[in-house]
């Protein structure tokens, strides 16, 4: 599995791009908050300063009139295809913990697990227009990420796996995931940060996507990573017993 990881983790990120990105570009439009657009959305992910995050803001530009459109057909394909994100998700997740998989009645899971990640990205992204300016609304915004996150993730695992794998056998993988995804937005601010400026002046948009897909390995890497620690942390207390 160790050898699989970055496999998998750029699976997680083809699929995040191709299915997952134009859901949350129309649900964007559509937030009722409407403080920023997908391409903030992404920026403020990345941990990129204002002055360096125009080339992500220009390769993920949309029209809001345009996004708002789409009709509830074209939602529902949306969602359609990002379940298969959200059943990728699953299988790798009863891979790390070594269970077979679910049958195809469970798919609801997968469908109650995108609404949910959709809700919760949403969220994270609003977080910063939401809350006051200064430096306490950015500890509070720290401290919110973080245990929001926390509890996603340990939720997100043990829904998707069906309740297979108990709460406190999860919870050491949840914490794991936090810290990295945390420990990516440090790494992303101070490499993908100037990578951005120097890919964009040398190779346009095409290198803004390589940019934008190598932090979203990274991130695939840190989610499937962090579940991988759990499990292994668990089989150690198991034969420790």
């Amino acid at each position: 599995m160790e050898l699989e990881l970055l496999g998998r983790s750029m699976g997680f990120a083809a699929q995040g791009l191709v299915t997952l990105a134009p859901l949350l570009i129309v649900l964007a439009a559509i937030d009722p908050f409407r403080q920023r657009g997908f391409p903030e959305w992404v920026a403020d992910a990345m941990g990129l300063p204002a002055n360096t995050a125009l080339p992500v803001l220009r390769l993920f530009a949309t029209e809001p009139q345009a996004a708002r459109a789409a009709g509830v057909l074209s939602l529902a394909l949306l969602a359609a295809f990002g379940l298969a994100f959200s059943s990728q998700v699953q299988l790798v997740y009863e891979k790390v913990w070594r269970l077979p998989a679910q049958s195809w009645r469970q798919w609801w899971r997968q469908a109650v697990f995108l609404g949910t990640l959709c809700v919760f990205v949403a969220l994270q992204a609003e977080s910063r227009s939401l809350l006051r300016g200064g430096m306490w609304a950015s500890a509070e915004r720290i401290a919110l990420l973080g245990a929001a996150g926390l509890l996603y993730f340990w939720w997100g695992q043990h829904f998707l796996l069906g309740g297979r794998v108990g709460w406190s056998a999860l919870l050491p993988g949840a914490l794991a995931t936090i810290v990295g995804l945390g420990g990516l937005r440090v790494f992303s601010a101070l490499v993908f940060d100037p990578l951005i400026t120097s890919n964009a002046e040398s190779y346009g948009a095409v290198g803004v996507v390589l940019v934008v897909e190598s932090w979203l390995i990274g991130v695939g890497f840190v989610i499937y990573g962090g579940a991988l620690v759990g499990r292994h942390l668990q089989t150690v207390v198991t034969r420790s017993r």
